[in-house]
């Protein structure tokens, strides 16, 4: 086997133009490609930061994620060089930021903040 790398991460959100406010406009994704599917009336959007991809399908109708804690998918981290420039970017840009606290196991400084569904964002030195 030989797994080189993630190539993208797909979530469900429920507005497009909330979601694309939020992941293209403040957090600085670039959109590759828009895709309206009639046969299931939503949406495909890819989207890339650096070298990962990110699929958002716009869904009407789904349910709203009950937890963080729920099996799956917990949360998405992104690098940073700076936590507490990056957060207050964020809280310039209406992005409230959990308080700044030390990663237990790497004493690396983090945060959490949500994008507009609510699913838990994260920046780490």
């Amino acid at each position: 086997m030989n797994l080189m790398q993630i190539h993208h991460i797909a979530i469900i959100c429920s507005d497009k133009d909330a979601a694309l406010d939020f992941y293209r406009d403040k957090l600085g994704f670039r959109v590759i490609r828009e895709n309206y599917r009639a046969e299931r009336d939503d949406w495909k959007i890819d989207l890339r930061l650096g070298d990962c991809e990110l699929e958002i399908f716009i869904m009407k109708d789904h349910p709203a994620r009950l937890s963080p804690e729920a099996y799956g998918l917990r949360h998405l981290a992104f690098r940073v060089d700076n936590v507490e420039e990056t957060a207050a970017e964020l809280e310039a840009k209406g992005i409230p930021c959990e308080p700044i606290r030390t990663d237990t196991y790497t004493g690396e400084k983090m945060t959490f903040f949500h994008d507009p569904d609510g699913l838990p964002l994260e920046i780490h030195e």
